[in-house]
């Protein structure tokens, strides 16, 4: 005779409230879909949400089908920028119109899974920053190599020592993430925060969350004009956190509690 199954581990929920950002460019045929589950998914972690989703000038539908999705749905907000600025400037955009005690960002291309939210929030209680890594990253190999070559220049220059140190997957307290003074317009925004952190005494969890290949849509992030930039932004803000010093107001200190599990690094950063 079979045995029954298993009773679902009970969900864990966020603390507070939360807004998830989700940056976009061109992503007419993956934004619908992204945004449908995540408002199918965020109230099982929060009574209070909102999805910002930021088109960053996009030449096709991405602005027409959020601004359709928002007129319906009130928990979904559209920012928009007239023209490309770029990924750090997206997300910067999402940071500032944030209104949640919790903020997540995410990619919009499918590639990841809101469902994996559940494997952040057990820890959102004690750090500050709960950081996705990519457990088995579905991108072209010559991607795979220049992300290793740049978190190792990370780790030399910022003292920063993430697994991934780009994983678009990541869930932040929201006062500190918006009393971090950002600027890096591109690809080097994860560095920055994660560099600035680091710097208010932020902790840190890292944790593995799965990773899809693209389905549709064409990614940017691996061309030469924004290796290219990303290069230009390290060296510049290597010089400028040389300065750099933290904001008292959006320090807070936590309690110390080790813990372990499978796939999940944890750090004082």
């Amino acid at each position: 005779m079979s045995q029954p199954a298993p009773a679902p581990l009970p969900v864990t929920r966020l603390p507070g409230s939360l807004s998830l950002v989700l940056p976009a460019y061109n992503e007419e045929a993956n934004i619908e879909a992204v945004v449908r589950d995540s408002l199918a998914t965020l109230p099982a972690y929060a009574d209070v949400y909102e999805i910002i989703v930021v088109d960053d000038g996009s030449r096709d539908r991405t602005g027409e089908i959020v601004a359709r999705l928002a007129a319906g749905n009130d928990r979904v907000r559209l920012v928009s920028h007239e023209r490309n600025r770029g990924y750090g400037a997206a997300l910067i955009s999402g940071f500032d119109a944030s209104t949640g005690e919790f903020v997540m960002f995410m990619d919009a291309d499918r590639q990841f899974d809101i469902r994996d939210l559940r494997l952040l929030v057990p820890f959102a209680s004690e750090y500050d920053v709960i950081a996705g890594f990519r457990m088995e990253r579905s991108d072209p190999l010559h991607r795979r190599v220049l992300a290793e070559m740049f978190n190792i220049s990370v780790r030399m220059l910022f003292g920063v020592h993430l697994r991934d140190i780009d994983c678009a997957f990541k869930l932040f307290r929201g006062d500190l993430l918006r009393g971090l003074p950002l600027t890096a317009p591109g690809a080097l925004i994860n560095a920055e925060i994660q560099a600035k952190a680091r710097r208010q005494g932020a902790r840190l969890q890292q944790v593995g969350v799965h990773h899809y290949p693209r389905i549709a849509g064409e990614a940017t992030g691996g061309s030469p004009r924004v290796i290219f930039r990303a290069v230009g932004e390290t060296l510049a803000l290597w010089w400028r956190m040389r300065t750099y010093r933290p904001f008292e107001s959006v320090r807070r200190s936590r309690p110390v509690t080790p813990r372990a599990a499978s796939g999940v690094d944890g750090h004082r950063r």
